[in-house]
């Protein structure tokens, strides 16, 4: 058994990774078990001025056990994914040598993974059901807005009921078209066989 902790920023990443991990376990190691706990949630405005994600990343290896790992999940929004990923991961690296680490920002937020694969949650929770993926999905500032503009009038995109729910359903391999959500494939992958 592979126990992957998570550290998150969002209410809606503590219901879904859990979920993502697991389904990408099925696809890449149907054999093996993974035992994915309870992500760790940390604002990100704290994981980037203090000592915060330090103390997460100890936390979640206490909880992981000794052969645990660790895969940090943020939005990166405005930043640039590869640099600030590259500093938070050399932060939790100095945190727990001792530990398999992977960082992964998605490219402005996770729900643009929906977007890449908006065909397999078309008609699903409310999404009208003639969705059609954007262009540049990850280009788009505002994914919860844009899923929320595409369902009924007074229902909006929840990330903390609808993210983990698109999450169990959403196409994995067209979502693998946005380049944010292939590193985690990559990351998670390496996760799993350590």
């Amino acid at each position: 058994m592979v126990t992957i902790a998570s550290i998150v920023e969002g209410k809606g990443e503590v219901g879904a990774v859990p979920i993502l991990l697991r389904r990408i376990a099925e696809k890449v190691s149907p054999n093996s078990v993974v035992n994915a706990l309870r992500p760790i949630r940390v604002q990100r405005t704290k994981i980037q001025t203090d000592d915060q994600l330090e103390r997460a990343v100890e936390l979640a290896a206490r909880r992981s056990g000794e052969q645990g790992r660790i895969l940090i999940l943020l939005d990166a929004d405005d930043d640039c994914p590869k640099e600030l990923a590259a500093e938070l991961l050399a932060r939790a690296q100095a945190a727990r040598r001792d530990r398999i680490i992977r960082v992964v920002l998605a490219k402005r937020e996770y729900e643009a993974w929906f977007l890449a694969a908006a065909h397999s949650i078309s008609g699903r929770r409310e999404i009208a059901a003639t969705i059609a993926p954007p262009l540049q999905p990850e280009s788009i500032a505002g994914a919860k807005e844009w899923l929320s503009r595409r369902m009924p009038k007074g229902r909006a995109y929840s990330p903390t009921n609808d993210q983990p729910a698109l999450t169990a359903i959403f196409d994995m391999g067209a979502a693998r078209s946005a380049p944010s959500f292939d590193k985690l494939w990559r990351d998670a992958t390496a996760l799993l066989a350590g």
